[in-house]
């Protein structure tokens, strides 16, 4: 990392996080809600309008729940409540003879604490600033570049620059986080490389504005996203999305190599992907190339990195931004563990240990499978040469879409910072279940009369144990006492607990993922705690 010079005012802070898109402002609401100072540096004054990021998953909501931002976030929505935030797949064209919808989120519904929620990253961002507002341990730098960072053994330094201005400040700090994007600065200062698989794909992004487009689709009601399968494509989509009911799309999909903002019709291309012809006001034309990117390490030092500075990948099933929010969780709080000094020596490492396995899993076994899925199911059958057979391919594919459950079940089984059975690793690819299993997200059930776990949850470690044996909370309770360990302990009945989650004990990390599950107190509590915090 490159040495600072120039006319700079100092600032001191706890953690600096450079990059305020969605990941960044997850991770100050993270360690605010936590009493962690932080600053949070962001170029952009205000979130740029180009809607990514738009599909919320129910774990997302989540987080925005316990961020205090749900009811704001909710109210932020472009597309009605009333109206789905379902998708469909098309062959062909859009408005072709066959479609069926996306597997539905709805299908694993009971195992989270909220609804999922569909809105442009941009107006995810507008609503989780203004809750960051709110906290007085954040401070937050819109309009200001990192321009270079350091580290030493004490600490990082930051120097940043006034966009459009001449001011320039150092920013001090224990740790330094970078949510700064695909090019992040902050990953090539601390030298962390990168693994890169590419699909040499030249990718264009469209966003227009029809009212053709929303009387065509009227036919499909409560669906906001769509994709076509094209035999020429290759697997590769061409997908349109709803930003508002009935003005505002965006659209993805493959161009020749070469192609410019001038070289090619893209309203035809639209019409053709439709297979109608409709209204096109464009309000954004640009590129991006089709490739996957994952460092090495998500950590050098004292210095992170989180979210697209650590993963990249097209964006194909809504993985991108919900995996970033699930990094700065992650993260944020093992960040505040090590500053409030009840962190063991491996802590931090764990994040890397349990992040970049389940965005290497989710990749290769959900992204890169489903382009294999569509490129090999292209190739074998086709309408025009045995109709038979492709029809019944396609309702294979329909059955498939709507009744299963789904296996994107993200994890951390074997992580070294959960007691749970060996030889397992951490991964995307799992199963959702209500029974408490170690590693896994904590399904949320009544525990109480009228109140659900997740109304109960602490901010730190959690413990439920039934409400008759004060020996085992006593021997928690203790353990947690000793090693500043903040715990809250929830009395449920022996049968609520057994029944419900299938053992009476178990210990519930800040992320809302299972560390410990158990009948009877096997090991000591020490050792149990010990281990969840990294000892």
């Amino acid at each position: 990392m490159g040495r600072m010079t120039g006319s700079q005012q100092d600032a001191e802070t706890e953690v600096i996080i450079v990059g305020g898109g969605p990941v960044g402002v997850g991770l100050a609401l993270t360690l605010a809600l936590r009493g962690i100072r932080c600053i949070l540096v962001e170029r952009h004054a205000t979130p740029q309008p180009i809607p990514k990021g738009q599909n919320l998953t129910q774990r997302t909501m989540e987080h925005v729940h316990f961020w205090g931002a749900e009811k704001a976030l909710r109210a932020a929505r472009t597309i009605p409540p009333e109206y789905g935030i379902g998708g469909m797949t098309s062959y062909g064209t859009l408005l072709g003879d066959y479609h069926h919808d996306w597997l539905q989120r709805e299908l694993v519904r009971p195992f989270y604490f909220t609804d999922n929620e569909r809105l442009p990253q941009y107006a995810t961002e507008a609503v989780l600033r203004r809750r960051l507002a709110e906290l007085p341990e954040a401070e937050t730098l819109f309009g200001w570049s990192a321009e270079a960072c350091e580290q030493d053994a004490e600490g990082v330094r930051v120097t940043i620059a006034e966009r459009g201005g001449d001011r320039r400040r150092l920013l001090r700090g224990r740790f330094l986080v970078g949510c700064d994007g695909s090019r992040s600065m902050v990953r090539e200062a601390a030298g962390i490389t990168q693994t890169h698989t590419d699909h040499d794909r030249l990718m264009v992004l469209l966003v227009f504005r029809s009212s053709g487009l929303h009387e065509l689709l009227r036919r499909f009601p409560g669906k906001s996203f769509f994709n076509v399968l094209h035999p020429e494509l290759d697997g590769y989509w061409r997908f349109f999305g709803r930003v508002d009911l009935g003005t505002t799309w965006f659209f993805h999909a493959p161009v020749p190599p070469g192609t410019t903002r001038d070289s090619m019709d893209f309203a035809r291309l639209l019409h053709e992907a439709a297979g109608a012809s409709f209204d096109v006001a464009f309000d954004h034309v640009g590129f991006w190339d089709l490739r996957f990117a994952i460092a090495d390490s998500y950590r050098q030092g004292r210095v992170f990195i989180a979210g697209d500075a650590a993963h990249s990948h097209p964006p194909y099933g809504g993985y991108g931004v919900n995996t970033g929010f699930e990094d700065a969780v992650n993260l944020g709080w093992k960040l505040a563990a090590t500053l409030q000094g009840w962190a063991g020596p491996r802590l931090l490492d764990s994040y890397t240990e349990e992040r970049r396995p389940v965005f290497v899993s989710t990749a290769r076994d959900f992204i890169e499978k489903s382009i294999e899925i569509d490129r090999d199911f292209l190739r074998r059958f086709d309408p025009a040469r045995d109709r038979e057979g492709f029809e019944q391919a396609w309702q294979e594919r329909r059955n498939g879409a709507t009744s299963e459950v789904g296996s994107f079940e993200p994890h951390y089984e074997g992580s070294s910072i959960i007691c749970g059975a060996p030889g397992a690793s951490p991964g995307a690819v799992g199963s959702h279940a209500y029974a408490a299993r170690p590693g896994h997200h904590l399904a949320p059930l009544l525990v109480q009369p009228g109140r659900n776990v997740y109304d109960v949850l602490g901010r730190g470690f959690s413990l439920l144990t039934p409400s008759g044996d004060a020996e085992v909370a006593r021997r928690f309770r203790a353990a947690a006492e000793g090693r500043g360990i903040p715990l809250t302990i929830i009395p449920c009945t022996e049968d609520q607990a057994r029944a419900q989650y299938g053992a009476e004990h178990l210990l519930v990390r800040p992320d809302q993922f299972v560390a410990w599950a158990s009948d009877r107190l096997h090991e000591q509590a020490e050792d149990v705690l010990a281990k969840a915090v990294g000892q």
